[in-house]
């Protein structure tokens, strides 16, 4: 059992044909994914752990570390391959360990690379997804400005040159918030130890090269006229990795939409903005607000 400050965590190691994937779980009621960005030492815990004592009241919450992360299987490049990247990988081990939850339909929320995945998910198994919480996802937003971005940058930067240290976490979490005085020593740490997994730091150099060979992440946003989930997208002005000019195609394409825009807030919104987050997740997957059908 893994203790949150209010909220106790429920371990699974589930199996799937892609290697294991690593969920924790807490609440009763509507599952609800929730499914972690792509940065180094990321994990379902550490991008989520302060919003669980709000929505898990609400919802059977079940934090997910994606293939490549935390204490799930870390993919190679050939398996990689043969999965067709990062997140149709992601994708087919999720639909496999939620059927092996007994989760057959859920709410997904994910940001940036896991965000990527949960519009996958959403286009591949529409059946699986009720409503859809986007954090500036990766794979649906098409950029307007000069790429790679700054927080992009500043993850190529991590394991490459000296390698991996607590400085070098403490300057990627500043870009990743608006705030740098936000930043939770327990976050900081507890990334950072996760960051020195030689299995973590050796997934991170096959990863990027999967992008270099893919041209970046897949162009999710061709086929996002598809979605058929009520969908909110959540997006801080400040974004320096995804940045908000990329929401444009989303917000005009997924047929029923709507957009909330966080001033003075970075690339994560459920720590610079927590209440607001926790507010604006629980009353849309709750209720949704009017329907755009």
């Amino acid at each position: 059992m893994t203790t949150d400050e209010r909220t106790t965590l429920t371990e699974h190691t589930v199996p799937t044909s892609l290697g294991d994937l690593f969920v924790q779980e807490s609440g009763s009621g509507p599952a609800l994914v929730m499914l972690h960005g792509g940065g180094p030492g990321a994990s379902g815990h550490s991008n989520y752990h302060q919003n669980l004592a709000a929505l898990t009241p609400h919802f059977r919450v079940l934090l997910v570390d994606q293939p490549g992360f935390g204490r799930s299987h870390k993919p190679t490049a050939e398996e990689l391959e043969k999965g067709d990247g990062i997140t149709s990988y992601t994708v087919t081990a999720l639909i496999e360990a939620l059927d092996v939850l007994g989760v057959e339909r859920a709410h997904v929320l994910g940001n940036s690379l896991g965000g990527a995945a949960a519009l996958a998910l959403a286009l591949r198994a529409p059946e699986r997804v009720d409503r859809l919480v986007l954090m500036a996802p990766g794979g649906g937003w098409l950029p307007f400005g000069a790429t790679p971005t700054e927080g992009q940058k500043e993850m190529f930067r991590y394991y490459n040159g000296s390698g991996p240290s607590l400085t070098k976490m403490r300057t990627y979490l500043r870009v990743m918030l608006h705030n740098a005085g936000q930043i939770p020593e327990e976050t900081l740490n507890e990334r950072y130890e996760s960051s020195l997994d030689p299995d973590h730091q050796a997934f991170y150099h096959v990863l990027n090269a999967s992008f270099a060979a893919r041209h970046g992440m897949d162009p999710l946003w061709r086929d996002v006229h598809r979605i058929s989930s009520p969908t909110l997208l959540l997006w801080g002005r400040d974004d320096r990795t995804i940045t908000l000019d990329g929401a444009q195609v989303m917000l005009k394409q997924i047929p029923d939409v709507r957009l909330h825009v966080f001033s003075r807030c970075g690339h994560w919104v459920q720590l610079e903005r927590r209440r607001e987050f926790d507010r604006l997740v629980a009353d849309f997957l709750m209720d949704g607000g009017e329907s755009g059908e």
